[in-house]
């Protein structure tokens, strides 16, 4: 496979599951939730565990959300499809961080999160041929540690605020860059 070929298959992902926006509009839904349950009155650690189980509900959001937009989670004649899946599933690989920050400093569990979250989409840059991925994945995760350094306890729910608008802002750069390259595909 040449550089021209792989270019052609990049794109053509990019525009048959239209830029992963199904993910990002789930997440950013995924994440308000988390914002209200970070306004709560219930010690970091308890924050921490319905934050984990809040995120249970994002592939089932992901599902609607591709069949409302019609994209294409699976698209046999393209061989790197699979990467994506696999570029998913290494954000797993950064959970015993996430674990150890949830026992040890609890405090912190939303912001690692939100950084872990956020720098986990900067292969997707490649991926989908698309930079805004690599300019969200350094605005959320140095984002997110800023406002861990300078925000009071209290005002740690806006970590993961800061993160719903992020995805928000993603998904409508995506969706525009996925609109320009469908109608040049189609011509």
């Amino acid at each position: 496979m040449d550089l021209k070929e792989m270019t052609q298959l990049r794109l053509d992902l990019s525009v048959r599951a239209k830029n992963g926006i199904d993910f990002i509009l789930a997440a950013s839904l995924v994440w308000i939730a988390i914002t209200y349950v970070w306004t709560l009155p219930y010690p970091s650690y308890n924050k921490s565990i319905i934050t984990f189980m809040v995120g249970g509900v994002m592939m089932p959001l992901a599902m609607l959300f591709s069949k409302l937009l019609k994209t294409e989670w699976t698209i046999k004649s393209n061989p790197l499809q699979p990467l994506g899946l696999w570029l998913n599933f290494a954000q797993l690989f950064y959970f015993p961080f996430l674990v150890f920050v949830l026992i040890k400093m609890p405090d912190h569990f939303v912001m690692v999160y939100v950084i872990i979250t956020g720098a986990h989409f900067f292969p997707y840059a490649w991926f989908f041929k698309s930079v805004a991925y690599a300019i969200a994945a350094g605005v959320i995760s140095v984002g997110a540690m800023l406002m861990g350094l300078f925000l009071t306890q209290e005002s740690y729910y806006l970590i993961p605020l800061f993160l719903s608008v992020s995805l928000l802002i993603l998904a409508v750069s995506l969706f525009i860059n996925y609109k320009s390259r469908a109608k040049s595909v189609a011509h």
